[in-house]
């Protein structure tokens, strides 16, 4: 056996990447299936923690116990720079590998591959060792040693690099996504910050485990602190942390669960983003309908998926009855108003007497409804600002919808003209005013109300018509604008509030001079004089 085929010097360049793909294929299989009885009693020869093959237990010794000794041997016969010399020799009737006159390993019937027989299979692992021992022997050359520092240093470079370059592209992407419209929020960006931020950390943070586990690979002296890592790892990560029955679950396990529900969070807002926009508006469906169909579709979605994935991780949620009994009961005494406004929400989702689109009149407030989620409302009121309100607010107290069912509203205008106006002249010269407008309804026609006789005015109340009244307070200053000017061009007085002063001749109850009550007496007669 000293006819060997050529040795190739193979570096560990971008071995970091099969590592990485070792650990996920590794991670992935240990929460996904159970390993097979017989890959329990194997254990892996290395050298400078490569693995080279696995073996199996004999009938004197385990598998740990037989890698530990031929691992030892190896590691000696690398140190020895001597050129390694191995053979293959019969001894009591099974192949043994021999190394540097030493014996190594007798390959037996369990160690062979499907389809190979003990004489093959340690032909095959000859070769795999002299290749094996030659690299290390190399790797531990100054001029090797020198390549690798040189190496490390671009591989860090490298990495800032790319760390900064990661945090442009994410940039880059989170403004795109800023720029697409949220329903409900007039062009404003949605709330992704935590997201995207989370998910830049997590790739810098699988950026940076990769360039290290890639550089501890470059040295023989730091790769078995590598596989270490790596072994630890995966053991963190895949080790039960806790069992339920039968089933036993791992950090990775809960973290690729909770990793699909916040996936099914996402997904259920992306379809239901698709269904309003691609099919409710399409439809000609109302904007109030549009957020009900979508909410109700949105929370269905999240609470079936939930419970499919919840029972494909074999959580038996039949079993969590007693636990959903007492939470309710908790909820029914600590959280009143929480299910009081939840409740509330579901009501004004169903029987819709509020919708998003309408303007409505609540309290002090006056705003359009904007959205109404499962516990709150909130209105943007004439001024710009986001009112929050309870759910439970729009069924205890009286609201007013002005587009419920009907857009169309009526205004009302008091008018107040001198007693000396002609009232005929008063109703002609309003209705001509408000014509004008382009805001106000033709049909039905304006009118206006004689309401009666005032202590400084004759009262007048002008009623018009409009579709809009998100904008009934611009339009009651366009009238009055135009009423005012009307009323100027028809030379139509607009009086002010006045009050009589009499007073009566007669003696006073005091001793005045007679100059002072001559002087009081001329000034009356001037107020009379003046009143007539």
């Amino acid at each position: 056996m000293s006819n060997f085929p050529p040795i190739r010097l193979r570096l560990p360049r971008f071995r970091s990447i099969q590592i990485g793909i070792l650990v996920l294929i590794s991670i992935l299989c240990s929460t996904i299936s159970t390993p097979a009885q017989g890959a329990l009693n194997r254990s892996a020869v290395t050298v400078d923690s490569r693995q080279i093959f696995q073996i199996t237990s004999s009938a004197q010794l385990k598998a740990s116990e037989r890698t530990d000794w031929i691992n030892n041997q190896l590691q000696a016969a690398v140190e020895s720079q001597q050129p390694p010399i191995i053979k293959l020799e019969q001894r009591n009737q099974a192949p043994t590998i021999v190394v540097n006159d030493r014996y190594l390993l007798t390959v037996t019937q369990n160690d062979t591959s499907a389809g190979q027989t003990p004489t093959e299979q340690a032909t095959i692992w000859v070769n795999r060792l002299q290749t094996a021992i030659v690299q290390a022997q190399q790797e531990r050359r100054p001029e090797f040693i020198n390549q690798m520092v040189l190496l490390t240093v671009g591989v860090i470079v490298a990495a800032i690099g790319l760390h900064w370059l990661l945090g442009k592209i994410w940039a880059r992407i989170k403004r795109r996504v800023d720029q697409l419209p949220a329903p409900g929020t007039e062009g404003e960006p949605p709330s992704i910050n935590l997201l995207f931020r989370l998910t830049l950390f997590l790739v810098r943070m699988a950026m940076w485990i990769s360039a290290l586990l890639y550089i501890t690979n470059l040295f023989p002296l730091t790769r078995q602190w590598g596989y270490n890592l790596t072994a630890s790892l995966i053991s963190s990560l895949t080790d039960p942390i806790f069992s339920r029955g039968a089933m036993s679950y791992s950090v990775t396990s809960l973290a690729i669960l909770l990793g699909l529900l916040v996936v099914t969070i996402v997904l259920s807002g992306v379809l239901t983003n698709i269904l309003r926009t691609r099919i409710l508006q399409v439809m000609g469906v109302s904007r109030g309908a549009e957020a009900s169909i979508s909410i109700l579709v949105k929370y269905t979605l999240i609470v079936i998926g939930s419970i499919i994935l919840l029972q494909l991780w074999g959580l038996d949620l039949s079993s969590l009855t007693i636990l959903a009994s007492a939470l309710g009961i908790g909820i029914g005494f600590g959280f009143q108003n929480i299910a009081k406004d939840f409740g509330s929400g579901l009501i004004l989702l169903f029987e819709r007497p509020i919708q998003v689109g309408d303007f409505i009149e609540v309290n002090d407030y006056k705003g359009t409804v904007e959205q109404i989620n499962a516990r709150s409302t909130v209105i943007r009121t004439l001024d710009r600002i986001s009112i929050i309100l309870p759910n439970s607010h729009f069924l205890d107290k009286e609201v007013i919808n002005w587009t419920h069912l009907n857009p169309i509203s009526r205004l009302h205008l008091p008018v107040g003209v001198a007693y000396r106006s002609d009232v005929n002249l008063v109703r002609s010269t309003l209705i001509e005013a408000v014509r004008a407008h382009a805001e106000v309804l033709s049909s039905p026609p304006p009118q206006v109300l004689f309401k009666g006789f005032g202590d400084s005015a004759l009262n007048f109340e002008l009623l018009v018509w409009i579709t809009t009244p998100e904008r009934q307070m611009l339009i009651k200053s366009d009238l009055y604008f135009l009423i005012e000017a009307a009323f100027r061009q028809q030379q139509i007085e607009i009086p002010f509030p006045q009050q009589d002063l009499n007073l009566r001749s007669g003696s006073l109850p005091i001793q005045v001079s007679p100059e002072l009550e001559q002087a009081i007496l001329a000034f009356s007669k001037n107020v009379d004089r003046h009143q007539s």
